[in-house]
């Protein structure tokens, strides 16, 4: 691979989108590093090996970038302690000579964004600027694949949402753009790139979409935010897990994840995937 001597670094192989990113690295020939907390659950992939990573543990982390040039750093699973743990890996990669981190963050992340979680994607981006890396930010919005799993069992999404709209994006449209920079990531030295879908839609529109695609009724429910504070109760989770879901609505209310990018079009040369397209091939 031109531009990037040894192995390119992949966390997240055993999730969807680490897992799409490594295969089509893994079929194009690019030898690869997969970087598991389980080394036995990893995919077996031509040309790869497999090294035992633990967001959590700084020193490991190192040992197994040593060597490595190119990382694709796939953020980790929502925790309280997340940026703890990005910043363990950013650490251990800069220690261990990688030059290049192509990172997925979130769409207008920022210290002050609606969208709590985004902030930590934000401050990871800083820290990966401050260790002095060469980065490639993949700002996603929300992912379209998501969506059906948002409707309750009474065919009701419900959320503070009001009218706003987002620009729903297909992960499958994010792994493609992430291997093609990958591939070359020379020319995608300290870029930011926005990964939206064609348009974006109220929630309204969503549940419209989702009735035909999903072939059930699927209505949305716009509530007040003490509303959604209360409906998400009963699951028992942690205040600052309850704060990123509603968050998910404000953030979309507020605006912030409305704007369209033709990014992806740009990148990997075929238009976004629609919510409809996705949909009418789901199984």
């Amino acid at each position: 691979m031109p531009g990037t001597p040894g192995p390119v670094a992949v966390t997240g192989v055993t999730g969807g989108l680490g897992g799409m990113v490594s295969r089509a690295l893994a079929d194009a020939g690019v030898p690869l590093r997969l970087l598991v907390r389980t080394p036995s659950k990893a995919p077996s992939m031509t040309g790869s090996t497999v090294e035992r990573f633990d967001y959590s543990d700084r020193n490991g982390c190192e040992t197994a970038l040593s060597g490595v040039q190119t990382l694709f750093f796939v953020s980790a699973a929502e925790d309280a302690h997340r940026l703890d743990q990005h910043r363990n890996v950013v650490e251990a990669a800069a220690a261990a000579g990688v030059q290049h981190v192509v990172y997925t963050s979130f769409v207008g992340a920022s210290p002050t964004c609606t969208f709590t979680l985004g902030r930590d994607h934000f401050a990871t981006e800083q820290l990966i600027r401050d260790a002095g890396m060469t980065h490639t930010f993949l700002r996603d919005n929300f992912y379209q694949d998501l969506l059906p799993y948002f409707v309750g069992d009474d065919g009701i999404l419900r959320g503070p949402a009001g009218e706003g709209r987002a620009a729903f994006v297909a992960r499958a449209d994010i792994a493609r753009v992430a291997t093609a920079v990958l591939s070359a990531p020379e020319a995608h030295a300290d870029r930011t790139y926005d990964l939206t879908g064609p348009e974006a839609l109220t929630l309204d529109e969503v549940a419209t979409v989702l009735t035909t695609g999903l072939r059930r009724s699927v209505t949305y429910v716009d509530e007040t935010v003490p509303e959604a504070y209360e409906s998400r109760a009963h699951y028992g989770a942690a205040d600052w897990q309850v704060d990123a879901w509603v968050s998910t609505y404000t953030a979309i209310r507020a605006g912030e994840l409305e704007p369209v990018s033709g990014d992806i079009e740009t990148l990997t040369g075929r238009p976004a995937t629609s919510l409809a397209q996705l949909l009418a091939v789901r199984p």
